[in-house]
């Protein structure tokens, strides 16, 4: 499949960042800096803030101190059109397990306006190809997942920001993830993702360890 066009300029910063839960710092003066062709990877153990500096790094997470900018502007007051150049995953795959999974990707890309047969492509480069009107509550959590991440091959937000894209994917899920990301960023696309999986053979990737501030 061909893949969408991405927009040319990515400038994502946040600088002295710091949040806190339940009285406890999560981080705290953390910069990061996302452009073209990069690939972050958060990494850290359970409970160290990487889903919520995706989310806060995605606009949906406004209790911090510091500042988020996009292209030089806060990141509040250009969210509108944020929100059309990144694409958020969350770790739950967000499909409604009583549609089908033409259904679910017609409302999870209805943002774009992508064309109906992009979509019907997508799940068949997923190889849901004869499960696209079977109704998602049937399907394995592997096969829901593979649903959720058909949109990558039809988005065209250049930035995308992943929360373990990789859970519940078997070895050619995996692998087709993996080629999805390198082929997003050397595109010229840019990704931000937490996984426990280890990622190779990117030469862009950097990692960004979380964890080591304690209240």
């Amino acid at each position: 499949m061909t893949a969408p066009k991405r927009a040319s300029q990515i400038e994502l910063t946040a600088t002295s960042l710091t949040c806190e839960r339940d009285d406890r710092v999560l981080f705290e003066q953390l910069s990061v800096h996302v452009a073209n062709g990069d690939l972050l990877q958060l990494v850290g153990p359970n409970g160290a803030g990487k889903t919520t500096l995706l989310r806060l790094l995605a606009g949906l997470n406004q209790d911090f101190d510091g500042e988020v900018l996009w292209a030089g502007e806060p990141l509040q007051q250009v969210y509108a059109h944020y929100a059309h150049q990144r694409l958020y995953m969350g770790h739950l795959s967000a499909v409604k397990r009583a549609l089908t999974p033409i259904e679910n990707l017609r409302w999870l890309t209805s943002q774009w306006n992508v064309a109906d047969d992009l979509l019907w492509q997508a799940l068949e480069e997923v190889s849901l190809a004869g499960y696209e009107e079977t109704a998602c509550q049937q399907l394995s959590a592997g096969q829901q997942r593979r649903v959720a991440l058909a949109r990558l091959c039809v988005c065209p937000a250049p930035l995308w920001i992943l929360d373990e894209p990789f859970t519940a994917l078997d070895h050619y899920g995996v692998t087709w993830l993996e080629q999805q990301l390198e082929r997003h960023v050397i595109g010229g696309g840019a990704v931000i993702i937490t996984s426990h999986h280890a990622l190779q053979g990117i030469p862009s990737l950097r990692q960004l360890e979380l964890g080591s501030v304690h209240s």
